[in-house]
């Protein structure tokens, strides 16, 4: 990519989108195309159209997408897998259609069979059963990856997957009903140490492991992979590292200050047992992550406390 390519960022007022605003404009790049949500409809396929067909992107990274945690998962799994599917149908089509010269679609850990071998490798996509509570999202975003494949393989179009592990960082969503397992911690250790709380009740078991990303990391990997990777298989983007919910529940603790007790409720759902990216092919490539997860959890709550909380008392 030319620091004045045409590079739209679909869904940049979201995690990963504002990520990738950050790093693409650090690396110099100055003609970057955003539009909200209120400006453009993704899942409206004639606006996709018309929207392709006056900017005329170079390059899209498609971070736009339908997502959350265990609880919006099982209630809202109608528009988990309508959105998801409308927004990457349309833009993938659109962009072919109008000459894009490449796309990267952004897959999630989440759509791997719920008994995977640990460590996930690539090549166990489709391999098993899916995770019940999250499946209409990983329908989705299978299909997401296999659109990209077709219209490699049928129009040479240059489209590449990546998979990244959980994510998290500043911008993350801190609503508890519809947040990631971190975010949600987060502030529910914050808002008990406020009131002086004697304890912190946490769903499950605590004892599925995740790996956790920086999304700072995984903008920072997208760019390296767009302009280094050009495969049609998709791309694990993790750590290689993961630690369980009750050790990840102590480490927020004792970054946010909480000193009272942490409980699990083990009538509530665990979700997948363990979730451990391969990332060997990652690495192979010549990129790894760099923020450890310790400093990325004091970095998120420290933008928590200036931005997301005062906002919330708002």
């Amino acid at each position: 990519m030319e620091p004045a390519s045409r590079i739209y960022v679909a869904g940049h007022r979201g995690l990963v989108g504002s990520a990738l605003l950050r790093r693409l404009r650090r690396a110099g790049f100055t003609n970057l195309i955003v539009r909200t949500r209120s400006e453009l409809d993704l899942t409206d396929q004639a606006a996709v159209e018309r929207f392709f067909q006056i900017e005329r992107p170079d390059y899209v990274f498609l971070a736009a997408a339908r997502v959350g945690g265990i609880h919006a998962n099982r209630t809202y799994p109608a528009e988990f897998i309508y959105e998801n599917l409308a927004i990457q149908t349309n833009v993938i089509h659109a962009a072919w259609r109008h000459g894009v010269r490449k796309l990267l679609f952004l897959g999630s850990s989440c759509i791997y069979p719920k008994h995977a071998p640990q460590p996930i490798r690539e090549e166990y996509l489709l391999s098993g059963p899916l995770e019940p509570t999250n499946q209409p999202y990983a329908v989705a975003k299978i299909a997401g990856l296999e659109m990209c494949r077709a219209y490699r393989r049928q129009y040479g179009f240059n489209a590449i997957s990546l998979m990244p592990t959980n994510l998290y960082g500043p911008g993350d969503n801190f609503d508890l009903e519809t947040s990631h397992v971190l975010p949600a911690m987060i502030r529910k250790f914050h808002e008990a140490k406020l009131a002086a709380s004697p304890k912190v009740v946490l769903w499950g078991t605590g004892t599925p492991r995740r790996e956790l990303l920086h999304v700072d990391d995984l903008a920072d990997a997208a760019l390296f992979l767009m302009e280094r990777y050009d495969g049609e298989d998709p791309i694990n983007v993790g750590t290689g590292e993961d630690l369980s919910i009750r050790e990840l529940a102590e480490l927020v603790r004792a970054v946010v200050g909480f000193p009272g007790e942490i409980v699990f409720d083990p009538s509530m759902p665990d979700g997948t047992p363990r979730k451990l990216l391969d990332v060997s092919r990652l690495h192979a490539l010549g990129w790894r992550h760099r923020i450890s997860l310790r400093e990325g959890i004091e970095l998120t709550y420290r933008w928590f406390c200036e931005r997301w909380a005062p906002a919330a008392v708002r």
